[in-house]
């Protein structure tokens, strides 16, 4: 698209173009564009606390936010469309984190650690997000949709694509890890 268009282009910038010369109506794409209005806050929420990087959750969003678009004319469900995005955002993390973890190797140096910006959460909370970290992928991932998201587990077993027992039995085992965190123990 010449820069002239794209300028003079009324849409917010989060709401991507259909490639295929505009499949979608001007109404779908506002339709769109108010979802994403509506919602980017708690996705950005729920995108941060899978990944613990404001940039990583942006970028989250904003993959799991194209693939929703291109799937927007075929969503019949608007009531269904936080269910596709989360569980968008859910695989595409899964599928960053299966790729990055070949890129990191063990060290003997620890790498200086980033401040926590403490005017923005609490020490509390950013303890508990820390000992939600440590939590192994599949834990993390249920953790933050049964608790974060006020989920209930029938819709966390159907956005990890797992039984009901599967989200209980790891949710439970979640709650144990982090019962006895070191850091999250009364001093």
């Amino acid at each position: 698209m010449p820069r002239a268009a794209a300028a003079a282009d009324p849409e917010p910038p989060a709401v991507p173009r259909a490639r295929n010369g505009g499949r979608t109506s001007g109404e779908d794409d506002r339709g769109f564009g108010e979802y994403v209005s509506a919602r980017s806050r708690a996705l950005l929420r729920t995108a941060y606390l899978l990944t613990g990087n404001v940039a990583d959750a942006e970028d989250l969003v904003q993959a799991a936010l194209a693939k929703t678009f291109l799937a927007w004319d075929r969503i019949e469900d608007r009531s269904a469309v936080d269910g596709y995005v989360r569980r968008a955002m859910v695989n595409t993390h899964i599928s960053w984190w299966r790729r990055r973890r070949l890129e990191e190797y063990p060290t003997d140096e620890i790498p200086d650690q980033a401040v926590a910006d403490h005017a923005v959460s609490s020490d509390l909370q950013e303890t508990l997000r820390r000992a939600i970290d440590r939590l192994p992928q599949r834990m993390r991932a249920a953790v933050v949709l049964r608790y974060y998201e006020d989920m209930t587990e029938a819709e966390v077993a159907e956005v990890l694509g797992v039984s009901l027992g599967t989200v209980k039995s790891t949710v439970s085992r979640a709650v144990a890890k982090l019962r006895t965190d070191a850091d999250l123990q009364p001093e």
